[in-house]
């Protein structure tokens, strides 16, 4: 690809030097595109399976321009965003045909096109993505669905929080907790999704031991959630399919009817986060952003409200360098999981001089830089350096797509002094390349009493009391 169209950042991260930001290159093509006096414009329609459509545009070269091959590239990373942004399993083009023939043919050819096809079209829409040509006047009207999520504090409720790491739980009477716990366990790789049930079920009694009765539950996990039933979730990665079909799917009705059918919802722990901030903050228009084992990401409209969009972000492109680092579940290259989690840390950890054991856990090598950075050491300091310079060139492209004043940021990385580092680097990225944004934008994170249990209790509001 001509490196113009891939541009230098102003604020190079210290232990990245070939970080390309996904902003950069996507407002660099464009320009380019105009520059030649014939751009030629791209506008999608993404259809989800309950009739929601959310349009996007971008402008590419000409087809007989020398740069005309960089268009793939550009149209391909655009997409894949949207995709796993908004989620959907149709995608309208209204573009060059044959563009859009290349783009079907990677979805089903390529092994990370195959991967986004297969998670995001038939795990949770129940059907393969389809790239459809069509005229630009043919597009489908743009149709999108907000919904207001939890702000329930009524009664005697139980949160929780399923992580990577560790799983939260929270007993709420009238909005006030009376009882938190934090247990760490090991779930990716489990096999039996009983240690599943038996890990959330553990977390459940030991709040209801502190309430006088159980009016209703609200969980946040990681993953995709329709009507509580599990369409796609990192935390059952290692359950082979034909378990996951049989045991994981109605895990939760599982534990529902176990708990004699209390009302209950578990929503993605991204839309969970973005709903902790908003109701802590007092604010809308808020896009959260979880630095935990992996990315989560979720969004609260101006309204107070959520959309059906996926917002799974780790899987997003942030940074568009051929050479950028892959996802280990996906195989594709500058996700959001490895500039914006705990993988981002043990990936730097070589960069940044700090020996280790390869082997260790993730969050073990995380505690092993927060020990480092409490201490003065600067190599621990360089690796929050770069995430703060990545979380401003991230913002930056997020604003492309969500409407936003407020970034509530959160999660183990951001856990002592590195967390005020990373938020320092990501303003100075905004002042010095987007002042735009700079002025707008407020970057948040939770105080003590929202760290140690706000997500659970945000969860815990979620579900509606059954009327009496």
């Amino acid at each position: 690809m001509n490196a113009s169209l891939l541009p230098v950042p102003k604020i190079i991260p210290v232990l990245d030097l070939q970080f390309r930001p996904a902003v950069l290159a996507n407002r660099a093509h464009r320009a380019a595109a105009r520059s030649t006096g014939r751009p030629v414009p791209v506008r999608l329609a993404l259809e989800q399976s309950d009739g929601s459509v959310f349009h996007s545009a971008t402008e590419i070269f000409p087809e007989n321009h020398p740069q005309a091959r960089a268009n793939f590239d550009h149209l391909e990373r655009f997409v894949k965003f949207l995709l796993w942004a908004r989620g959907g399993w149709r995608v309208h083009f209204a573009g060059p045909q044959s563009l859009a023939a290349s783009l079907q043919k990677h979805l089903h050819e390529t092994a990370t096109g195959r991967f986004d096809s297969e998670m995001i079209g038939r795990k949770i829409f129940d059907r393969a993505i389809e790239i459809v040509h069509v005229a630009d006047n043919a597009l489908p009207p743009e149709l999108v669905r907000t919904q207001p999520l939890g702000r329930q504090l009524d009664g005697c409720r139980i949160g929780f929080d399923l992580g990577g790491s560790d799983r939260k739980v929270a007993a709420v009477i009238d909005g006030e907790v009376v009882f938190s716990d934090e247990t760490v366990w090991d779930p990716y790789f489990q096999a039996d999704p009983q240690y599943h049930f038996d890990g959330v079920m553990d977390s459940l009694k030991k709040a209801a031991a502190h309430l006088p009765r159980v009016d209703a539950i609200g969980g946040s996990a990681a993953g995709c959630y329709v009507n509580n039933r599990v369409k796609v979730a990192s935390l059952f990665r290692g359950v082979a399919p034909e378990v996951f079909n049989r045991r994981v799917k109605e895990m939760f009705l599982e534990i529902q009817r176990a708990w004699n059918g209390a009302p209950l919802e578990v929503v993605n722990d991204g839309e969970v986060t973005a709903l902790a901030g908003s109701m802590s903050l007092g604010v809308n228009a808020v896009l959260g952003i979880a630095m935990g084992t992996s990315q989560a990401a979720g969004y609260v409209t101006r309204d107070g409200n959520i959309t059906p969009w996926l917002n799974e972000l780790a899987f997003a492109p942030v940074d568009h360098h051929p050479d950028a680092p892959s996802d280990e579940w996906s195989g594709d290259r500058g996700c959001g999981a490895q500039y914006f989690s705990q993988q981002a840390v043990g990936r730097l950890l070589a960069s940044a001089g700090i020996e280790c054991d390869p082997a260790l856990p993730l969050p073990e090598k995380l505690k092993l830089v927060q020990k480092l950075m409490a201490v003065g050491d600067a190599r621990a300091r360089a690796i929050y350096e770069t995430i703060g310079v990545y979380l401003g060139y991230g913002v930056a492209h997020y604003a492309d797509f969500y409407d936003f004043d407020h970034v509530l940021v959160l999660g183990r990385v951001m856990s002592g002094a590195g967390g005020d580092v990373i938020l320092d680097g990501a303003r100075e990225v905004l002042a010095a390349e987007f002042p735009e944004l700079a002025t707008r934008i407020l970057f948040h994170t939770p105080d003590e009493k929202d760290k140690r249990h706000g997500q659970a209790v945000a969860a815990a509001s979620l579900p509606r009391l059954m009327k009496k």
